[in-house]
């Protein structure tokens, strides 16, 4: 009779054990922006990242559209080996100013394909990067809605905007949260400056080893959970063991 709560204590930490994974896996399954926040009115560099959730489709294509309500006089992309970048531009309904000068047309869309040879393969993630600015100094956020093809014709729209209050949609967009910039920390002067090359490479840089920051807090991140998920299920195990011996002895 005593074995039945110990098997009730194990089936239970197990059981917490499944679900800190359960509640920690999705978290890497979107197509997300990296890093999630910028300064307002500044320069970034941002990556894309795209996992490949299929298990036997591989990714081909993503297709990025850049939003025009907020639209970005300078849009560049990073060349990425296997891949091929196509820039689509749009007229403005209202040109923009940006360092005195009037700006009709942004870029609207962009989208990666992948050569003959190139796929990201199921269990793999790729890495598409964008220098964008000067980012909306009005806004608190943008959102870039993304589309993944696979080589089976599948097609992933991550295209829902998170609403406050609500429970994260299926397919989340990407989105760059925007923050105040701090009084001197050069991204302001970025934006209403002529930006030499030198400077803007700065803020890129400056972006990128954020963004790697952030990584590696998600890596820390995960494998803490890992850490209490064996820990949880090595004292399932060692009560199981205790209480054998205890039952042994008595007996």
């Amino acid at each position: 009779m005593r074995s039945l709560p110990v098997r009730r204590t194990a089936a239970v930490a197990l059981t917490a054990a499944a679900s800190v994974v359960a509640l920690a896996g999705p978290a890497f399954a979107h197509v997300t922006v990296n890093p999630g926040s910028a300064a307002q009115g500044g320069y970034a560099t941002v990556n894309f990242q795209v996992p490949d959730e299929s298990d036997t489709a591989s990714t081909v294509k993503l297709e990025v559209s850049l939003p025009l309500d907020h639209p970005l006089a300078s849009v560049r992309t990073m060349p990425m080996p296997g891949w091929t970048a196509t820039v689509e531009k749009s007229k403005l309904d209202k040109p923009i100013k940006v360092h005195g000068s009037d700006v009709n047309e942004a870029v609207s869309k962009i989208t990666w394909t992948a050569d003959a040879n190139t796929k990201i393969a199921p269990g793999q993630f790729g890495e598409f990067k964008l220098s964008l600015g000067p980012l909306p100094a009005d806004a608190d956020s943008m959102v870039f809605k993304a589309l993944q093809t696979y080589d089976n014709g599948d097609v992933v729209r991550w295209i829902d905007e998170a609403q406050a209050g609500q429970p994260e949609p299926a397919h989340p967009a990407p989105t760059l949260k925007l923050t105040k910039a701090a009084s001197g920390d050069g991204h302001g002067v970025t934006a209403s400056a002529s930006p030499a090359a030198g400077a803007h490479a700065d803020s890129s840089d400056q972006a990128a080893s954020s963004g790697d920051a952030k990584s590696g807090d998600g890596t820390a991140r995960t494998l803490g959970v890992v850490g209490i998920v064996v820990g949880v299920i090595g004292t399932a195990v060692g009560v199981l063991g205790l209480r054998r011996r205890n039952g042994g002895s008595a007996s």
